[in-house]
C-alpha cells in the first residue's frame, strides 16, 4: 500500500501539526503563499477581497488579510494581483480505466484545476479479480492529485459476474483510498436482493457511501431502492427527476461528460428554487479527444455558470458539496486552515480558467502547463494478460443452427433504437443448409459475446438490427459489467479474425474487413487501457470512427455503442456469453422465442 494513499485518510503527523500551528502564528515561514487574492469562501458563500493563503507542507495554515507574518525569505509567493482563488475541483463520479492509462488521463485533468477524483473500480475487478483491482488502485496512488475509489458492486447481466465477493469487498474497504461502494443499478438490486444487499449492507455498516444508479426508476421502485441506504445518483435526465431524488435525501450529481451531457437540461432545476447544497456535478468519464481538445471538470463548472447557476453555487457543486457527500470535507472542498492545500487561481469567479493549480501544497500547473508529471504505474504481468481464450476462434464458432427445418425461422434480435438504447425484435430470417446467416442488405448482422476469463471461450451469437453495418466486423474487449469480448459482423470470417487479433494483442478495439485487420487500438491493460499517449489514442479512435462510418455505422461514438451492449443499466435488451438479457425482468433467454435455456446455440 503506497504512502500517499495512506496519508490521504489519516490525521496529519505530529511534526506536520506543529509546523502548521507555527506557520499560522508566524513562528515558521510558510512554504507557499498566495497573496492579493479574492478568496471564494464556499463555507459562507462570500468572496473575500485582499486575502492571502499560507501553506505549510500539504496543508493550509492561514487565510486572511495579513499573510505577511507567515512569509519568509524561502517562501514561494504567488501574487494573484486581484484574481480569484477557489478550492481545487473534485469530480465525484468518473471512470478512468478506459481507454488510457491513469497517468495519461491525469496529464489533462490536473492542469485545469481538478485536484481530487472519486473513481469507479468496476472495470478491472471482473477481468482480473481482487489482485487486478488492487493493482489498479495502486496505479491511482502517489499521484500529484488525490484519487479516491469506490468498490465494484458488480451488477452484471452475466450470472458469472454478479456481485462482489464479501471477502474481496472487505479487502478493498480496508484500503485508505476507499470511500464506499460504486454504482449499483436499481433494477438488479430489486430483482435479486439476495445477490447485492449483503455488499450494500456491509458497506453501510462501515459508514461508507452507497453510490446509486436510478435511471428510469418509478416512484415506488425508486423509494425501495433508496431505502437500502443509497446516497447518490448521477442519472437524472430531467429537472423533476433531480427534484424527486433530492426530496428523498439523495445527493444528485448533474452529469456532463462522455456518456451523456445533461447539464443544460438539468439547469431547469433552478426554476424550482430548491436548495442546491446536495447537488454536485460530475463527468462520469470523458473521451480522450474531448479531454485533449476541451478540458475536464473546469469546463463543466464553466458550463454550469453559463447555464444560469450562480458562480458560487457552480463552484460549490464541484468542491464543498462533493466533499461533504463523501465525508471528506474535513480534508478537501474548501479553503481553510487544516485542509489540504488544493487551490486554483482563476481570473474571476465567472471565468473558470486555471492560471495556477496547487495540489497537496505543490504548484502542479501554471497557465495550462504541467509543472509536475503524473506517475506512470508499472502494471503487473497478470493485469497485462487478461484475454484467456482456450483456442483461436474460427468462422464456424459464429454459426447459428436453425432448430427446425424450413426456409425461414423466427429469431429474437437486438435492435439499436438509439446509439445506446436497444429493444427486442422478432425477425423471420432465411435458413440455408441448416444455418441462419446475417443479412447486411436488410440491416441484420451477427452479434456475439465471448467470455474471456470465467468460462473462457463460452460464446453466445445472436442478431442485431440498426447498426447499418454493410461489411466487415468490429470487436472490442472492453465490454461493460462483464468479462466478455463483443464482436459484431456482416460475416463470420471477419468476426473470427477480429477476435483473434484481440487475443494476440491481449486486449483491443479492432476493425476487420475482407479477412484482414484494417484498424486497431491495442488495449493490453485489463483489456481496457492502451499504453500509448492519450493524444495517439484520441487520434486512433477518431480514425476508427471514420472507418466504422464507412462501414455504415453512423453512431457518434461507435466504441461506446459496442461496449454498452453488455451493460446492465441501459434499456432494454442486452447480450452476454449466456444469451440475451431483458432488463425489464432480468431474465436470460436464448436466440429463439421458445428457447428457455441459457442462450447457447
Amino acid at each position: 500500500m503506497n504512502d500517499t494513499h495512506s496519508a490521504i485518510m489519516t490525521a496529519m503527523t505530529l511534526d506536520e501539526a506543529t509546523w502548521l500551528m507555527d506557520t499560522a502564528l508566524g513562528r515558521r515561514p510558510a512554504d507557499l503563499a498566495i497573496v492579493n487574492a479574492n478568496l471564494v469562501n464556499v463555507y459562507t458563500g462570500e468572496i473575500l477581497p485582499n486575502q492571502g493563503v499560507c501553506v505549510s507542507g500539504r496543508w493550509i495554515a492561514y487565510t486572511g488579510e495579513d499573510p505577511r507574518t507567515s512569509i519568509g525569505r524561502e517562501t514561494r509567493v504567488i501574487d494573484a494581483a486581484g484574481k480569484t482563488v477557489i478550492p481545487g475541483l473534485i469530480d465525484g463520479h468518473t471512470h478512468i480505466s478506459n481507454p488510457c492509462l491513469p497517468s495519461e488521463f491525469l496529464r489533462y485533468v490536473m492542469k485545469g484545476g481538478t485536484t481530487s477524483l472519486i473513481a469507479e473500480m468496476m472495470e478491472p475487478y471482473p477481468v482480473a479479480g481482487i489482485d487486478g483491482a488492487i493493482d489498479f488502485a495502486e496505479a491511482l496512488g502517489d499521484q500529484p492529485i488525490k484519487i479516491f475509489t469506490t468498490m465494484p458492486a458488480m451488477v452484471s447481466i452475466s450470472h458469472a459476474c454478479r456481485g462482489i465477493a464479501l471477502d474481496d469487498l472487505r479487502i478493498l474497504a480496508d484500503r485508505p483510498e476507499t470511500v464506499g461502494i460504486g454504482e449499483s443499478y436499481w433494477q438488479a438490486v430489486i430483482q435479486s436482493p439476495e445477490v447485492y444487499l449483503p455488499a450494500l449492507l456491509e458497506t453501510r455498516r462501515r459508514g461508507m457511501v452507497l453510490e446509486g444508479h436510478t435511471a428510469g426508476a418509478s416512484t415506488r421502485k425508486l423509494q425501495a431502492y433508496t431505502a437500502m441506504g443509497i446516497t447518490s445518483c448521477h442519472e437524472p435526465v430531467k429537472p423533476m427527476e433531480v427534484l424527486e431524488r433530492l426530496r428523498l435525501g439523495v445527493n444528485v450529481m448533474l452529469r456532463e461528460g462522455g456518456v451523456r451531457k445533461d447539464l443544460e437540461v438539468l439547469a431547469g432545476i433552478l426554476e424550482t428554487g430548491v436548495d442546491l447544497r446536495r447537488v454536485s456535478v460530475c463527468t462520469d468519464s470523458v473521451a480522450p479527444d474531448d479531454l485533449v481538445s476541451n478540458g475536464y471538470l473546469e469546463c463543466v463548472v464553466q458550463k454550469a455558470i453559463d447555464c444560469g447557476f450562480a458562480p458560487m453555487d457552480a463552484i460549490r457543486m464541484a468542491t464543498l458539496n462533493v466533499a461533504e457527500h463523501f465525508h471528506l470535507d474535513h480534508l478537501i472542498g474548501g479553503i481553510a486552515p487544516g485542509r489540504y492545500a488544493d487551490l486554483v487561481v482563476i481570473p474571476d469567479i465567472r471565468t473558470i480558467r486555471a492560471e495556477w493549480v496547487v495540489s497537496n501544497g505543490r504548484v502542479i500547473a501554471e497557465k495550462g502547463r504541467l509543472l509536475i508529471q503524473p506517475r506512470r504505474h508499472p502494471f503487473c504481468e497478470a493485469s497485462l494478460s487478461t484475454i484467456h481464450l482456450p483456442r483461436r476462434m474460427e468462422a464456424a464458432d459464429f454459426d447459428v443452427a436453425s432448430p427446425a427445418k424450413g426456409p425461414r425461422v423466427r429469431v429474437r434480435a437486438m435492435e439499436m433504437v438509439t446509439d445506446l438504447v436497444t429493444a427486442e425484435r422478432r425477425l423471420d430470417l432465411p435458413v440455408a443448409e441448416g444455418r441462419i446467416s446475417a443479412d447486411p442488405q436488410k440491416d441484420i448482422v451477427k452479434i456475439a459475446a465471448i467470455d474471456r476469463r470465467i468460462t473462457p471461450g463460452k460464446t453466445f451469437t445472436g442478431f442485431i438490427k440498426g447498426l447499418h453495418m454493410t461489411h466487415g466486423a468490429v470487436a472490442i474487449s472492453a465490454a461493460w459489467d462483464s468479462t466478455d469480448i463483443i464482436v459484431a459482423g456482416a460475416n463470420e470470417d471477419d468476426m473470427a479474425t477480429a477476435v483473434n487479433r484481440i487475443l494476440d494483442l491481449q486486449g483491443g478495439f479492432v476493425i476487420c474487413a475482407g479477412g484482414r485487420v484494417v484498424e486497431e487500438i491495442s488495449l493490453p491493460v485489463f483489456g481496457y487501457m492502451s499504453l500509448e499517449p492519450i493524444e495517439t489514442v484520441a487520434e486512433k479512435l477518431n480514425r476508427m470512427a471514420r472507418v466504422i462510418r464507412e462501414m455504415g455505422v453512423t453512431f457518434p461514438d461507435p466504441a461506446l455503442s459496442f461496449v454498452t451492449l453488455t451493460g446492465a443499466a441501459i434499456p432494454y435488451l442486452r447480450i452476454c456469453e449466456e444469451g440475451y438479457v431483458n432488463l425489464k425482468d432480468g431474465l436470460t433467454g436464448g436466440l429463439f422465442p421458445d428457447d428457455s435455456g441459457e442462450g447457447e446455440h
